[in-house]
Parts: C-alpha cells; sequence; structure tokens
C-alpha cells in the first residue's frame, strides 16, 4: 500500500507512516523530538493568543474611532439645524457662524 484510499481520513490514517518512524527513535531521539514538538505547540499558542489579542484590539479601536465619528457628525447635524433656525429668525451670519462653530461660507449656504 503506498498511498491511502480516498476514503481514509488522511487527518487520522495520514498519522500512521509518522508513528511507524517515531516508534523506531531511540530515547535520546524521542526526548528531542518530544522537545521540538512542545517548542512548536508553544509557539503556535503564543501566536494564536496574540492574534486573538490583537483583534480584539482593533475592534476596540474601531468601535471607539466608530464612535467618535458619530458623535463629530451628530454634532455637525446640530449645528447647522442651529444655524438654519437662527438664519430663518433673521440673526446676522456673522453671529450665526460664531455661535455654532461653523464657518460664514457654510451658514450663507443654509
Amino acid at each position: 500500500m503506498d498511498r491511502l484510499p480516498s476514503f481514509l481520513d488522511k487527518r487520522i490514517f495520514g498519522l500512521i507512516p509518522e508513528i511507524g518512524e517515531i516508534g523506531k527513535l531511540t530515547e535520546e531521539e524521542l526526548m528531542s523530538y518530544e522537545s521540538s514538538l512542545k517548542h512548536k505547540r508553544d509557539a503556535e499558542s503564543v501566536f494564536n493568543s496574540a492574534k486573538k489579542s490583537g483583534e480584539a484590539l482593533g475592534h476596540a479601536k474601531g468601535l471607539a474611532e466608530g464612535k467618535a465619528k458619530g458623535l463629530a457628525e451628530g454634532e455637525r447635524k446640530k449645528a447647522l439645524e442651529t444655524a438654519k433656525a437662527f438664519k430663518e429668525m433673521g440673526l446676522p451670519i456673522a453671529d450665526i457662524a460664531k455661535g455654532t462653530g461653523l464657518s460664514v461660507e457654510e451658514v450663507e449656504k443654509l
């Protein structure tokens, strides 16, 4: 049998040749192999933890940026509404701009 039949699960049955090779190792080689395997698993664990931490940090940062952007848009919308109401009341454009933080040009366009 040179290759595995397609109906066998390669994740399981693909390990059989490796298991046979491990069985031939001396005690010193086996310890070295296990140490190497532990090192590999530790490195994968550190990588996965860092990845999860980075994803969580990125998510939190995205939420904070989205919230700040939303608040800024809301403040601008409120300033435009206020300026429009003041303009309809006949207040001077310069005073409206000063009171709302908008530019004179923005108030004139309303």
